[in-house]
């Protein structure tokens, strides 16, 4: 079974940069869409971005277009998100889902805590 782990969380000013990772331990990502999720305290969980695997195109957030960054390494099995320009409102836990095209089953890590403060 697929299993993901985000790390690269942290602690970061406003403004900063962060880039977070996740890594698929025993598949390839090649037959996955991948999507990076966020939840503050006391919200609902947002998607953020996403890599669609059947039309090769990544989309974003409102809220983080033009900041954030979806990109993959297949050959490693690892998708990045590189967040620049942080602000406090991007805090919160940040989680990578893996869904299988034709099947649509879906696969979550474990989330990695993105804090924006000065």
């Amino acid at each position: 079974q697929l299993q993901l782990v985000e790390s690269g969380g942290g602690l970061v000013q406003p403004g900063g940069s962060l880039t977070l990772s996740c890594a698929a331990s025993g598949y390839s990502l090649t037959y996955y869409s991948i999507a990076w999720f966020r939840q503050a305290p006391g919200k609902e969980r947002e998607g953020v971005a996403c890599f669609n695997t059947n039309d090769g195109m990544t989309y974003y957030a409102d809220s983080v277009k033009g900041r954030f960054t979806v990109s993959r390494d297949d050959a490693k099995s690892t998708v990045f998100l590189q967040m620049n320009s942080l602000k406090s409102e991007d805090t919160g836990m940040y989680y990578c889902k893996a869904r299988r095209i034709y099947t649509n089953e879906d696969y979550w890590g474990q989330g990695t805590q993105v804090t924006v403060s000065s």
